[in-house]
């Protein structure tokens, strides 16, 4: 069964980057992929998708700031995130979906100071 492994959490202060790492164990090529966070207290929340074909999707709340990408020759997928805010944090978790299954990953933290 595919296994997703985040990495690249941490605490940084407001308005500064992280770059989150999603690892895969086997081919993600024919699924999409994304993020999803869930903040303290929060349901969990979509963050952004990206698509077999490299069509990207956003949530209005990080449109502009974060970027994802992905990566099939290594079976990764990532999350450059800029101008972080407070707002930010939460544990963040990579998601893979094809037609029948999905698949999360355990999460990473990410606390933004102010």
């Amino acid at each position: 069964q595919l296994q997703l492994v985040e990495s690249g959490g941490g605490l940084v202060q407001a308005g500064g980057s992280l770059r989150l790492s999603c690892a895969a164990s086997e081919s993600i090529g024919s699924l999409n992929a994304g993020w999803y966070r869930q903040a303290p207290g929060k349901q969990r929340e979509f963050v952004a998708r990206i698509r077999t074909t490299g069509s990207t999707n956003y949530s209005d709340s990080v449109k502009g700031r974060f970027t994802i990408s992905r990566d099939d020759r290594k079976n990764s997928v990532s999350l450059q995130m800029n101008s972080l805010k407070p707002e930010d944090t939460a544990v963040y978790y990579c998601h893979c979906a094809g037609i029948v299954r999905e698949y999360w990953g355990r999460g990473t933290l990410v606390t933004v100071s102010s």
